[in-house]
C-alpha cells in the first residue's frame, strides 16, 4: 500500500511533539523516504503480479503474515533488550483496534484496484487522502480548516477526476477503489494522530499486524485457494518489503520534519510507473501525467500549511490548531 503522505507510525500529533530522537538530518531523511518509496512500489507491483493468480483477501492475508513475523520478532527483540518491555502494551486499545481495522479495509480496496488498474494509476489516484484528511480531522481532531486547505484538498480533487476521467470512455469503476482505499488510510491516518504521544511506534505497527491478521483469518477462508510454495514466498515477500518500507519511512520522520520530507514520497509514484511498465508494459498517458501533477501540488500546499499551523509565530500569537 502506498505510502502516501506521512507514515501511519509517525503522524503529526494535536499535542507538542516530541524530542526528535536522532537530530535534524535532512539529508538523510529524505534519502531514507525516496528508499522507501521504492520499497513500498516493489511490493505493489508484486501485489498486482499476485492478484492475477490468488484472490486479494489472499494476498492480503498472506502480506500480513509476513508484516507480523516481522513485528513478533522485533517484540522478542525488544522485550530482550528493555528487560520484559512489551509492545503490545498500549495506552489506547480501542483505538489501535480502530485504526488496524481501517488499514485492513485500506489494503483490501487497494489490492482490488490494483487487480485492475495499472500500477502508477491505482497509487496516484491513492495519494489524494491528504483531501479525506483534511475532512476527517474537523469531527475527528477538532482542527479548524481555513478556505486555503480546503481549495488546496478540492484542486486535489480534481487531479483525480482529471486521472479518472468520468463520463467518458476512459473511466472504469475500478477507479473508485483507490479513491475509498485512500478514504480509510486517512482514517488510519487520523486516527494515529490521535494516538501519537501516547504508543510508540512499534506497539502501534504490532497492534495493525495483530489486528489486521485477526480479521483477515476470519474473512480468507471464505475465498481459500491453497497456494503453491511459489505463492506463499510471493506473499511473504510482499509482507517484508512493505514491512520494511514503512519502518525505513518512519524512521526518516525522525531526521527531517514532514515538510521537508513530503515532497520526496511523491517519487512512488514514479517507480510505480516504471515498474509497471517494465513488469506489465502499462504506459502512462497525458491525462495521467497531468492529474499527478495537480495531486502532487494539492499535496505539496498541504503539507506547507500543515508546517505554517504547527510553527509557532515569532510573536506567539499564532493559536494553537490555528486555521491552515
Amino acid at each position: 500500500m502506498a505510502s502516501l503522505t506521512l507514515p501511519l507510525a509517525a503522524a503529526p500529533s494535536a499535542r507538542p511533539a516530541l524530542p526528535a530522537l536522532l537530530g535534524d538530518q535532512p539529508l538523510r531523511g529524505i534519502v531514507l523516504v525516496v528508499v522507501s518509496t521504492v520499497f513500498l512500489s516493489s511490493s505493489d507491483a508484486t501485489a498486482k503480479y499476485l492478484t492475477g493468480q490468488l484472490s486479494g483477501i489472499e494476498v492480503a492475508w498472506l502480506r500480513y503474515v509476513g508484516f507480523l513475523a516481522v513485528m513478533l520478532v522485533a517484540a522478542l527483540v525488544r522485550a530482550h533488550l528493555k528487560r520484559g518491555a512489551s509492545p503490545f502494551r498500549s495506552a489506547r486499545p480501542g483505538l489501535q483496534v480502530v485504526r488496524g481495522i481501517a488499514l485492513v479495509a485500506s489494503s483490501l480496496l487497494f489490492l482490488a484496484g490494483l487487480r485492475i488498474l495499472p500500477v502508477a494509476e491505482t497509487t496516484a489516484i491513492a495519494f489524494v487522502s491528504p483531501i479525506f484528511v483534511t475532512a476527517l480531522s474537523i469531527p475527528v481532531l477538532g482542527e479548524k480548516v481555513g478556505a486555503r486547505r480546503w481549495a488546496a484538498a478540492l484542486v486535489g480533487l480534481l487531479g483525480v477526476l482529471i486521472i479518472v476521467r468520468p463520463g467518458t470512455g476512459a473511466f472504469q469503476t475500478a477507479a473508485l477503489l483507490p479513491i475509498a482505499s485512500a478514504l480509510f488510510w486517512a482514517g488510519a491516518l487520523v486516527v494515529t494522530r490521535k494516538i501519537n504521544g501516547y504508543d510508540a511506534p512499534q506497539t502501534t505497527m504490532t497492534w495493525s499486524a495483530v489486528v489486521g491478521f485477526l480479521v483477515l483469518s476470519a474473512i480468507v477462508p471464505f475465498v481459500w485457494e491453497t497456494p503453491n510454495l511459489n505463492q506463499v514466498a510471493i506473499g511473504a515477500a510482499i509482507g517484508f518489503i512493505s514491512t520494511a518500507g514503512h519502518w525505513i519511512v518512519t524512521i526518516a520522520y525522525r531526521h527531517a520534519p514532514a515538510s521537508t520530507l513530503v515532497p520526496f514520497s511523491y517519487s512512488q509514484i514514479i517507480w510505480a510507473g516504471l515498474l509497471g511498465f517494465l513488469f506489465f508494459g502499462t504506459v502512462p498517458d497525458a491525462y495521467m501525467g497531468l492529474g499527478v501533477l495537480v495531486i502532487c501540488g494539492s499535496g505539496l500546499y498541504t503539507a506547507h500549511r500543515e508546517r505554517m499551523r504547527r510553527v509557532p509565530a515569532p510573536t506567539g500569537v499564532l493559536p494553537a490548531g490555528g486555521v491552515r
